[in-house]
Parts: structure tokens; sequence; C-alpha cells
């Protein structure tokens, strides 16, 4: 696999026909897994699983960590579990200095990603960056490693739900619907089980192909997925439509949002008439291509309402809509309240 974190390396070997370091020693590494309010459960348990297994089926204790939180107190999770910790983010700060600094520092955060923003927080995860350590966020984390400055020209990734907002206010950022992506010393995940994924990336570098398909057999999964595999089921799961024309038709209305198509331009694209375009949108779809991209937008939107602090009107700007009064009834006559209310809901 490829290895793109700083690691003592003696020789090297060809993966892909790229050059790969490959660790003299595997020495221990220690992890922080540092977590914010309403954290994605299922993006840290997968993310610490691997470690354990690795541990376990080696026989050697190759990874250690320790958990930490902004006061040192118990964080909930999404789904309402509390997490003990054993640290705070001063004394993670002090440990930079210091012997019990880190390899690796993970940031774990879910829902209302927004509500950690925190200027401790961002300079602790400026220092950990400049001091060596390799920084990581897992779900929606990705959004406070960008708000820290430490994203700008970088490849990352982000849960699907959230990259509509997460490109408004970034564009700076190199985001990519992509499972993980590790570029240098910044890592980013996309959340739920790329976690896990990511760390049976790290444990490929750090040792051999035996110990990850070791933790796979006892993790009860058959591979290690391409950092480049998609977030979402494809479209024709997703929507249950068989025809090869409508899927084209909506990934093509899916990519251009902003700028909305004119169905004659739709048309020429793909190379139907506007008439058969409606038949198979009527017949597939049980409405008109008119409406369901109205729909397509309209969910965006609501996206963008929900997971993001986008000024209302730039939210229609960014969905396609001439005029904030036109996205407000458009947006009524969807979901029954208008977009401050959805934002204040």
């Amino acid at each position: 696999m490829v290895s793109r974190m700083a690691a003592q390396a003696s020789t090297q070997v060809t993966t892909n026909s790229r050059s790969v370091p490959v660790r003299a020693e595997a020495d221990q590494r220690t992890i922080v897994f540092f977590l914010t309010d309403n954290f994605s459960m299922i993006a840290f348990t997968t993310a610490i699983e691997p470690l354990r297994l690795a541990n376990r089926m080696s026989g050697k204790q190759f990874y250690k960590w320790r958990l930490a939180s902004m006061d040192g107190h118990p964080v909930i999770a999404s789904n309402g579990v509390e997490v003990s910790v054993e640290t705070s983010l001063d004394r993670e700060r002090q440990s930079l200095a210091g012997s019990k600094r880190p390899s690796i520092l993970l940031l774990a955060s879910g829902i209302d990603v927004e509500k950690n923003e925190n200027k401790s927080l961002f300079a602790y995860l400026r220092e950990a960056r400049n001091s060596g350590v390799t920084v990581g966020g897992l779900c929606t984390a990705a959004h406070l490693l960008a708000a820290a400055g430490l994203l700008k020209g970088k490849r990352c990734a982000i849960h699907w739900e959230n990259l509509p907002g997460f490109q408004e206010r970034f564009p700076e950022a190199d985001v990519y619907a992509d499972l993980y992506e590790m570029d240098g010393n910044i890592w980013t995940c996309a959340g739920g089980t790329a976690a896990l994924d990511m760390m049976l990336a790290l444990i490929g570098e750090d040792h051999d192909e035996d110990l990850v398909n070791r933790v796979c057999e006892q993790a009860l999964t058959d591979r290690v997925r391409n950092p480049h595999d998609r977030q979402r089921l494809p479209l024709r799961a997703r929507l249950g439509v068989q025809n090869a024309k409508v899927l084209h038709i909506i990934e093509f209305m899916e990519a251009n949002i902003s700028e909305p198509l004119s169905l004659v331009e739709i048309a020429r694209y793909v190379g139907l008439s506007r008439r058969q375009i409606e038949r198979l949108f009527q017949g597939q779809m049980g409405r008109s291509p008119a409406r369901y991209y109205l729909e397509i937008r309209l969910d965006r939107a609501r996206h963008l309402l929900m997971q993001s602090t986008i000024p209302v009107v730039d939210v229609a700007i960014a969905c396609g809509f001439v005029s904030a009064s036109h996205f407000s009834k458009c947006y009524r006559e969807m979901y029954g309240k208008s977009p401050l209310q959805e934002r204040n809901g």
C-alpha cells in the first residue's frame, strides 16, 4: 500500500508501480482519539478496533491509544452513549513537547459539527501538525480541520451528506466523495465503516498484508476497499431504476445544481428528444424531468440548511434559484416549511 506518512525507512518496495517506504522496524505507535460532542460512534469504533485486533493477532503491542476531550470529561456520542476519556485538550497540548507526544491524532466528530468549532482546538490541531504529528479526521471532522486552516490545497474526504456545505464554505480544500484520503500528514475519512479501511491501510503500511488479512478475518470483512470507492449506493440501487438513459440524465442533473440546465440542453447531451425524456421520466420516475430536477436541487438545499450556517440567500444561489423569494416558495411547497424554519428547527 502506498505510504503517505512520515516514517523511518531503510528499504523501498514497489506497489502498483509506485515507490513505497518500508519501516526497518515496526515501532509502537501512540494514537490520540479526540472526541467532540455528538461524534459518530460507528466511525470511532471502526477506527479503534482494527488497532486492537492488530495487537491481538500479532501478539505484540504495536498500537496504543488514549481518548481525549475538550475538558477531560466524558463525551456523549450521537447515539447517546457516553464515553469516558483519559485526558483533556490542555494536557494534550502540553504533551506535544514531551515524551507523550502521539504519532497520530484523530479527531472524531459527527452531527452538528459546526458547534464544535473552537479556537483552542484549532490551535492544538495546528500545533500537532507543525510538531510532526499526523492529524486526521473521522466522519465530519474534515470540517474542523478545514476551519483550523489545515486543508488548504489538501485532498480530503467527508461524509456525502456534508459535502455540499463543506464545498461552499471551504472552496480552498480539495474535497472528494471518497472513502478516505491520506495526503501527507493530513488524513480524513468519510465516516461510517470507511474508518476501518483507512486504519487497515495504516496497518498495511506499518506491517504487511498478512497482518491486514488476519485483522480482516477477525472483523468479518473480506477486503480492504479502495480509498476512491463510492460512498453512496449506485443510483441504480438507490432509486430502483434500471433504464440506463434515465440514470444518465439524473447523474447529469446532480452534476449541475448551481447552474441548472434546460431540458433542451439535457436532451442534446443525451441524444434524445424532449418528448422522449418526458415519456421516460413519467414512466420510470412518475413525474416530469423538470419536477425531478427541482426535487434534486431542493434536496441539496435542505442538506445545506441543516448541515451548514451558509446564509439562506447563498443556499438559494448555490442550488440554482434566481431569487430567495422563489427559493422560499418552492421550498415551502416541497417541505411544508420555509428555509428559515427548516434551519431553526
